[in-house]
């Protein structure tokens, strides 16, 4: 065995990864050495829906606790584990069961839809689910004139604008990019005027005003696989850029503020990982009415393709 100690740790994760018979699944924001060990590297929903396809017995999640709960929504026959129980995400902490309950009572009529970046708690009190990506259509479907979206505040206010649909928003919002602020797009733009623009749309409505595209972290890396994009300026968290420089060498990929960083996602390491194999924990588990139902909201989803 290579006496280097991160091939060593690697070496160690893959041969109990094949002992468990398990998946590894990491979000595009982790660090890039965890992408690099991940069977798949995408978005919350996305790799719970890969790890469905797959005939694995457990998951591996490196990403955040609401996303290892909606693989647990989407894969209930596989043991779920989350390599740091601490690695949470503030916006779905914005929002609890019980003050959606309370919401819902203010406005008895309406439709409730849920961004993933919850708990699976306010799944199971949602009428149903949305991705940054898909969130147009999903709130385009939706024949109620009452819709409560929650909890980001701007992405619901990006779906308005696009839909034309009068939104009762919940004002939860990512910090990662609610910090990114319109000169820091104009600076890069600037120093690179040739570069398009992409942003997140959980990004403020004055730095979506500045972009060429708003797209899921998803979106974004198929958009930079374009042949006809070449700089490509990034308005979300920074470990994208990871993703985006490995599959499209010699473009050039430029952060907004220097990389703005989501400290949760940094949680995840291979030695926790490693040691979620050895150890079978953290797992991440629901009740079953929770995820019954929680499971509704997504399917109503995922039906609409």
């Amino acid at each position: 065995m290579s006496t280097d100690g991160n091939l060593s740790l690697t070496e160690r994760i893959f041969r109990l990864k094949e002992e468990r018979n398990a998946v590894i699944l990491a979000h595009n924001y982790q660090p890039g050495d965890i992408q690099d060990i991940a069977d798949f590297v995408g978005d919350s929903l996305e790799l719970a829906l890969k790890a469905a396809e797959t005939h694995a017995d457990n998951i591996v999640f490196c990403g955040v606790h609401f996303m290892a709960e909606m693989a647990a929504i989407v894969c209930p026959q596989m043991t779920v584990l989350l390599p740091d129980k601490n690695a949470g995400c503030p916006m779905a902490d914005m929002i609890t069961a019980g003050q959606l309950r309370e919401e819902k009572r203010k406005h008895p009529g309406a439709t409730v839809v849920c961004y993933v970046n919850t708990s699976a708690e306010v799944k199971a009190e949602s009428d149903i689910c949305c991705t940054s990506a898909n969130g147009v259509r999903v709130v385009q479907s939706v024949e109620n004139e009452e819709i409560l979206f929650v909890p980001d505040q701007y992405l619901g206010s990006y779906v308005a604008s696009v839909t034309g649909r009068k939104l009762i928003l919940w004002p939860g919002y990512c910090p990662v990019h609610a910090r990114i602020e319109p000169q820091d797009i104009l600076g890069l733009k600037e120093k690179h005027p040739s570069a398009r623009v992409v942003v997140h749309p959980e990004c403020r409505p004055e730095v979506i005003r500045l972009a060429d595209e708003v797209m899921s972290t998803g979106g974004m890396c198929r958009y930079a696989a374009r042949e006809d994009v070449r700089e490509l300026i990034v308005g979300t968290e920074e470990g994208i850029i990871h993703r985006l420089q490995k599959e499209n060498p010699g473009k050039l990929f430029l952060p907004v503020a220097g990389g703005p960083v989501c400290t949760d996602m940094k949680l995840i390491t291979l030695e926790k990982v490693l040691k979620s194999l050895e150890e079978m924990s953290p797992r991440v588990e629901l009740p079953g009415e929770i995820r019954l139902r929680a499971k509704t909201a997504v399917d109503r989803m995922l039906q609409l393709g």
